[in-house]
C-alpha cells in the first residue's frame, strides 16, 4: 500500500454504529477526524475512546458549521438517506467550499440522483461520492472483479446477511421497516417487474454451516447496475440470522401490503429496542455474498465473492469504502457521482487487512434447471426450446393458447383445485418462469386465469419433477426428432403418499420448433377413465417487454 496522506475528516453521524467505525478506521490510517451530531454525550464517548475530535452540529440550523474545523473531506454517515430531500444541500455546501464529499448511502434515488450536482463538483474540482457502503461502493468493486472478461450478464445478486449481534442502528431499521410491503421497480428478465419489500426468499450459503435466509429490499444496486453493468437482472437480498426477526419483517410486509401504515420516531425506537433483547440468542459473525451468472464465449458461468466476517467485525465493512477512498484522495476524479467501483479490489482487500475477516471467490458452471434434468440430451433441444429453459433468474413468455377441458364432477373439482383455464380459443397467454435455489416456479397466465407449479431435476438425468399443491409428479423426458421434447408421466405423490399407478393422470405433452416459433401442446387425463382434465396448446416467444441487453 502506498503511503497515506494525512487528511482532516469530518465525519457527520460520527457517533452512529458506521461513523463510529469509520471514524476508528480512519485513525489507524494516521488521519485527524472529527467525529459530528446533535447529542454531546455519545460524541464524547467516540472521541475518548478513539482519540477524536468531537462537535455537536445540528445540520437543520446551523450546517455551516462544519466547516469551522477545515475538513478537506466531509463525510455523511447520519441517513436515513431515505428521509433526505431532492435538495443535496450538504454535498453542495461542500462543494461549493471545494471540500470532497462522501455518504454511505443505502437510499436508490438519492445515490442515483447525485449525479445531478456533477458539473458543479467538476467546476469546482472537488469530488462528490454518494453511497460508498457495502451497497453499491464494495458491491459495485467485487462484481467489476468478478465480471472480467464475461461477454454478457444474465444475472447480478447480492446478499448482506450480518449476525444478531451487529448493533442496529435507527437509521437502518427506518430503512428496512420503511420498504417492508412496498413495491419497488427491479430489472429483471430485461425489463422493469414489481417487487415487494420482505419477500422473495432465497437461501444465502457463505460457508459450510453458515447458511442464512435473505429477502428482497431495494437498494442503489437495484437502480444503478442494470445499466452500468449491462445485466439482464439484478437483485439485492438482506436478512436477519434469526427465524424470529425475518418472519416477523414478513408478517409486517404481508399487513402493509393490505393496511397502509408508517413508523412515526417512537415505533423505530421500540422496534430498536424488542429486536435487541434478540442478541444473547445469535452469534457475531455474518457476511456478505456476490455473485454474477455471465457468458465467457458459449460457457455460462456462476462467478462468486463471499465475506465471512467475525467477532463482531461486521459493522466495520460499510465503512471499509469510504477508508479506501480517503486513502487515495488526491486521485479521485472530480465530479459528482454514485459511487460505483470507485476503487479496486486489492485496495478493498488492503482496507480490511486489520479486520477479522475472511474473502473467496469461486467459480462454477451456470447449469439451468433443464439442463440438470435433461444432461447430454440438452444440446439436442432446437434452439427455441433451449431459449425458453434457458431461466438464470427470471424470464417471461407471451403467446396465444387454445384450451379444452373436461365436464365431470371429479375433473372440475380437480380443475377447481389446480387452477386450470377455462376453455376458450386464442387466448393470451404469458408464462413467468422464476429460478429460485435448485428448481423453477411457473406461473401461466390465461388472459387473467392463472395456476402454477414448482419444476426441478429428478435423481436421475432424463426426468423432472413437477409439483401442483401438494400433487408431485416425476415425468421421464426424451428428446426426439428436430429436438423436440416429449413429457410422460412416471410416478406421483400426494403430500408424503405415493400414488399407485391406477390413480396417475395421463400426461402427454410435447413442445417442438416451428419456424422458429416455440409450440407447445399438453393434455391431461384423469384416472379411472374420469376423462379428459386439460388439453392447452399454442405458442410462446420471449415477451415483447423485454430488452436486449448490449454485450459488455
Amino acid at each position: 500500500m502506498n503511503e497515506i496522506v494525512p487528511r482532516r475528516v469530518a465525519i457527520v453521524g460520527g457517533s452512529g454504529v458506521f461513523g463510529s467505525r469509520l471514524a476508528e478506521l480512519l485513525v489507524r490510517d494516521g488521519h485527524h477526524v472529527t467525529v459530528m451530531g446533535r447529542r454531546r454525550a455519545p460524541l464524547e464517548a467516540v472521541a475518548t475512546k478513539h482519540g477524536v475530535h468531537y462537535a455537536v452540529v445540528d445540520l437543520r440550523a446551523s450546517p455551516l458549521s462544519i466547516f469551522d474545523h477545515a475538513p478537506d473531506a466531509v463525510v455523511d454517515a447520519a441517513g436515513p438517506f431515505q428521509t433526505y430531500g431532492a435538495d443535496y444541500a450538504l454535498p453542495r455546501l461542500c462543494i461549493e467550499r471545494g471540500v470532497h464529499y462522501i455518504d454511505l448511502s443505502d437510499d436508490a434515488r438519492f445515490t442515483q440522483g447525485i449525479e445531478a450536482l456533477d458539473p458543479m463538483a467538476k467546476a469546482a474540482g472537488c469530488s462528490a461520492v454518494s453511497g460508498a457502503s457495502s451497497v453499491p461502493g464494495l458491491s459495485s468493486v467485487v462484481i467489476t472483479q468478478l465480471a472480467e472478461g464475461l461477454e454478457r450478464l444474465e444475472l447480478i445478486e447480492s446478499a448482506i446477511v450480518p449476525g444478531n449481534r451487529a448493533p442496529r442502528g435507527v437509521s437502518v431499521i427506518a430503512a428496512i421497516l420503511g420498504q417492508l410491503g412496498q413495491v419497488s421497480q427491479v430489472w429483471r428478465g430485461g425489463a422493469q417487474r414489481d417487487a415487494i419489500g420482505w419477500t422473495d426468499r432465497r437461501r444465502v450459503v457463505l460457508a459450510k454451516g453458515l447458511r442464512r435466509w435473505a429477502y428482497f429490499i431495494e437498494v442503489p444496486d437495484i437502480k444503478l447496475f442494470p445499466q452500468h453493468f449491462a445485466a439482464r437482472s439484478v437483485m439485492f437480498r438482506a436478512g436477519m440470522e434469526l427465524g424470529l426477526l425475518n418472519h416477523s419483517l414478513a408478517l409486517i410486509a404481508a399487513i402493509r401490503r393490505r393496511i397502509a401504515f408508517s413508523f412515526p420516531p417512537w415505533l423505530l425506537r421500540l422496534v430498536r429496542f424488542l429486536a435487541a433483547l434478540t442478541y444473547p440468542l445469535g452469534s457475531d459473525r455474518g457476511g456478505m455474498r456476490v455473485a454474477v451468472i455471465g457468458y465467457d464465449g458459449d460457457r455460462a458461468v456462476r462467478r462468486e465473492w463471499r465475506l465471512i466476517a467475525e467477532a463482531g467485525d461486521g459493522p466495520y465493512i460499510p465503512a471499509v469504502t469510504a477508508r479506501s477512498i480517503l486513502r487515495r484522495l488526491e486521485q479521485t476524479a472530480p465530479g459528482a457521482r454514485p459511487c460505483l467501483a470507485e476503487v479496486t479490489l486489492t485496495e478493498i482487500t488492503a482496507a480490511m487487512a486489520d479486520l477479522k475477516v475472511t474473502t473467496e471467490i469461486d467459480e462454477t458452471p451456470a447449469v439451468t434447471v433443464f439442463q440438470r434434468c435433461l444432461g447430454p440430451d440438452w444440446d439436442r433441444l432446437a434452439k427455441p426450446l433451449r431459449r425458453l429453459a434457458r431461466v438464470y433468474d427470471l424470464e417471461v413468455f407471451d403467446g396465444v393458447a387454445q384450451v379444452e377441458r373436461g365436464n365431470s364432477l371429479p375433473v372440475r373439482v380437480l380443475s377447481w383445485f389446480i387452477g386450470f383455464p377455462q376453455a376458450g380459443a386464442d387466448i393470451p397467454l404469458k408464462v413467468t418462469k422464476t429460478r429460485i435455489d435448485d428448481f423453477e416456479r411457473w406461473e401461466r397466465d390465461f388472459d387473467g386465469q392463472r395456476f402454477h407449479s414448482r419444476m426441478g431435476p429428478a435423481q436421475d438425468q432424463g426426468r423432472c419433477v413437477e409439483a401442483f399443491g401438494l400433487f408431485r409428479f416425476e415425468l421421464d423426458l426424451s428428446v426426439g426428432d428436430g429436438g423436440a421434447l416429449e413429457y410422460s408421466m412416471g410416478r406421483g405423490w400426494f403430500w408424503l403418499i405415493p400414488l399407485p399407478r391406477w390413480l396417475l393422470p395421463t400426461c402427454a405433452a410435447r413442445e417442438w420448433d416451428e419456424g422458429g416459433v416455440f409450440q407447445f401442446v399438453v393434455a391431461l387425463t384423469a384416472p379411472l377413465r374420469a376423462g379428459l382434465i386439460v388439453r392447452y396448446r399454442g405458442h410462446l416467444q420471449p415477451s415483447d417487454e423485454a430488452s436486449d441487453i448490449p454485450a459488455r
